[in-house]
């Protein structure tokens, strides 16, 4: 008897803790996702995208809003043990959700971008750039002495160089842009800017990674060049005409098999680009972007993954990302001054580059200012590019606290002002 209670025990004790955990992980979920539809149903009523309000909740269920009025309930609702079960999960989401970002890209914008389109792009790249790594530059030693200087400086200015094109395309949808000029032009310049953005990121990543020696950074690149070729030129022909097959069996259908296959295929290519040293939401990215002109097929795949990424994945993310923002890290007036200059410098950045930029290329003020604003919006690509700097260790909590304010602001400013600088009906 005494022999069967020494086995019996730590299996029962192992199956009570793992449903004691389950049930709580369970509980969690359901605080998420109702704050979050709750959240996006109010910010939709204030003329703001869902998002915005999916973005805010996860910040006040974090430490700065719920764990400081509330910390015990904080603390039981989300404790430390289910911080990478939440981390795993928000993961996954981002890596199906670049998939479909992929699969949206409009390569036709680049061939066909005009010269007003390119150099609002540039614009929006280089000067928030350079302004990024002068203010990174000038804070380094004050803010993160213990910090790489050059993954530093180089994360900030790219992350202030990022626009948020999945958010952007919805708001200029919600506008009624889509077929008109200035929302051609916009997009256009936002998806250029997009593609430089997440490759100024993979080199940060693979720079960091490296060392920053040279030898290991040129070949972590040489294998991430390898491997987006091989995407588009040997992997993209097969699943073309794999999948072409499929749609014409089952009429423009993608049952069950088919679509276990591309799951695999998307986490294959998130484990090809982490074994290489880039993060692995880059890897799903590149193969999305390789299918992205495959009408039929992005239609099947968005029926079968869109509404559960964003119902449930995205919620994850954006409270995850809140749990690790603590707004009580900016305890002195000059962290608060320094998020104000990130803040500033990330707007200016972009909403003069890319303002001028269109003003020269003949736009009218009103355009042009139009153009600047949606520019600026930086959103959930922000969010992503802001946890990376985290989770490669180029930034201190009070810089990714910074960073989340500066990305959900940005975000907030683009509704209320374009629809003040649009023409009403």
């Amino acid at each position: 008897m005494e022999f069967l209670n020494s086995v019996t025990d730590p299996i029962t004790l192992a199956t009570q803790t793992g449903e004691a955990l389950l049930l709580t992980v369970i509980l969690q979920l359901i605080v998420i996702i109702a704050a979050a539809r709750a959240g996006g149903w109010l910010f939709g009523r204030l003329g703001q995208p869902q998002v915005v309000g999916e973005i805010a909740t996860g910040l006040l269920l974090g430490p700065s809003c719920f764990g400081r009025l509330m910390p015990e309930l904080s603390a039981a609702v989300f404790p430390l043990q289910t911080d990478t079960v939440f981390m795993v999960f928000g993961q996954l989401g981002l890596m199906f959700l670049m998939f479909v970002v992929g699969l949206e890209f409009e390569f036709r914008h680049l061939k066909t971008l005009g010269r007003t389109a390119a150099g609002v792009a540039l614009a929006g790249i280089v000067l928030p750039f350079a302004l990024g790594a002068a203010l990174a530059l000038s804070v380094h030693p004050e803010l993160a002495a213990d910090y790489s200087r050059p993954g530093f400086v180089l994360f900030i200015a790219t992350a202030l160089s990022i626009t948020a094109i999945p958010i952007l395309g919805r708001i200029i949808m919600e506008f009624q842009l889509s077929q008109t000029p200035l929302g051609v032009l916009t997009i256009s310049a936002a998806a250029v800017d997009d593609a430089l953005g997440w490759i100024l990121l993979a080199s940060v990543s693979a720079a960091v990674n490296g060392s920053f020696e040279w030898l290991p950074v040129l070949g972590m690149l040489l294998l991430l060049g390898l491997f987006v070729a091989a995407v588009f030129f040997l992997i993209r022909p097969l699943l073309i005409s794999w999948s072409q097959r499929v749609l014409k069996k089952h009429d423009g259908g993608f049952p069950l098999i088919p679509f276990s296959l591309m799951i695999l295929a998307v986490l294959l290519a998130a484990a090809a680009t982490n074994a290489i040293g880039v993060f692995s939401i880059f890897g799903p990215f590149v193969l999305g972007a390789a299918l992205c002109d495959q009408r039929e097929f992005q239609t099947a795949i968005r029926n079968r993954m869109e509404d559960f990424i964003t119902a449930f994945f995205l919620p994850v993310f954006f409270t995850y990302t809140g749990l690790r923002t603590n707004i009580g890290t900016l305890d002195s007036t000059y962290l608060w001054i320094v998020c104000g200059m990130v803040t500033l410098t990330a707007t200016a950045g972009k909403m003069v580059g890319c303002g001028l930029a269109a003003r020269l290329g003949g736009m009218s003020w009103r355009d042009s200012a139009s153009v600047a604003v949606m520019m600026n919006t930086r959103a959930l690509m922000g969010l992503i590019a802001i946890n990376i700097g985290r989770d490669i260790g180029v930034i201190p909590d009070s810089v990714f606290c910074m960073m989340v304010l500066m990305a959900i602001f940005t975000t907030l400013l683009t509704a209320p002002i374009l629809r003040r600088l649009l023409p009403s009906e």
